[in-house]
């Protein structure tokens, strides 16, 4: 039986680049950018047209930002679907490679921030499980000393998106992608948690704040009723696009009025697991 044919609608590059101008998005600006590439329809060229319009639409003097996150390195006694032995764990902590900003590809947060992590002269930041890539001539500015036991927080390329003035794109994703979302969490009482991973000289466990995009898409209506974000459509994906720091600004309010202590306490030690078959959070 022949296959169908795609029902569209045809994007490429130029559409990409035209429909992100129509949205609102400038050329020369920081743009955090969350995606779902299926989301778009058939898109001409792939992920690659995808960013070459990104890139476009941002100009020579625009810089793009993905999340490239690695939530696998982690340890295995919190992955899930599927679990492993627990007679593996001691061997898979020992055997695990430590993490290369150069070769770990990123895991669960789609191709296009594969796409841009691999393209030339993209610059990504030194955290082993919730690294952020750049393309631009600011990446260095946004990626560069992202502190090693801080993931989303004040010492991460979240705050320096906030205080560049950076806006986010969700092209096609949902709030519960919205990795400033996160940056709140750090900005109010919220419980500590060891964190397992594989290090430069061996296994480590290092201390973080407890994360969870848990009640993210409930908190994103919210932000979308109550502040201006920009709607629109590229191809047949929902864009969405707003400043990072109106983002963070709402969640730290709305994190605190609306999470319990006992919604904050993670299942495990590790509030990212990160097995075979599970994606990590964002």
């Amino acid at each position: 039986m022949p296959t169908p044919p795609p029902t569209g609608p045809l994007v490429t590059r130029d559409t990409v680049a035209t429909q992100l101008h129509r949205l609102g998005v400038e050329p020369g600006e920081i743009l955090l950018v969350h995606s779902s590439l299926s989301s778009l329809g058939w898109v001409c060229g792939g992920p690659v047209a995808v960013v070459q319009g990104l890139l476009d639409a941002l100009g020579p003097k625009g810089t793009l930002v993905v999340p490239t996150q690695t939530g696998d390195l982690s340890d295995p006694a919190v992955w899930g679907n599927p679990p492993v032995p627990e007679e593996w764990w001691e061997r898979i902590r020992v055997a695990m490679p430590a993490y290369d900003p150069l070769v770990t590809p990123s895991r669960g947060v789609g191709v296009l921030p594969e796409t841009v992590r691999t393209w030339p002269g993209a610059r990504r930041s030194a955290h082993p499980q919730t690294s952020f890539a750049a393309l631009g001539p600011r990446a260095a500015e946004i990626v560069d000393g992202h502190a090693p036991d801080c993931r989303l927080g004040e010492r991460s390329p979240l705050a320096r998106l906030e205080s560049l003035g950076a806006r986010v794109l969700l092209l096609g994703a949902g709030y519960d992608s919205c990795t400033s979302f996160h940056l709140a969490e750090y900005r109010i009482p919220s419980p500590l948690v060891k964190v397992g991973r594989p290090g430069p000289v061996g296994w480590e466990v290092v201390t973080e704040v407890s994360i969870s995009s848990e009640r993210f898409e409930e908190l994103g209506y919210d932000f979308e009723r109550d502040r201006p974000v920009v709607r629109g459509a590229v191809g047949a994906a929902d864009a969405r696009l707003f400043p990072v720091a109106d983002a963070v600004a709402y969640a730290e309010r709305w994190l605190a009025l609306h999470r319990s202590r006992e919604e904050e306490l993670p299942l495990s030690g590790d509030p990212a697991p990160a097995g075979p078959g599970r994606r990590p959070r964002t």
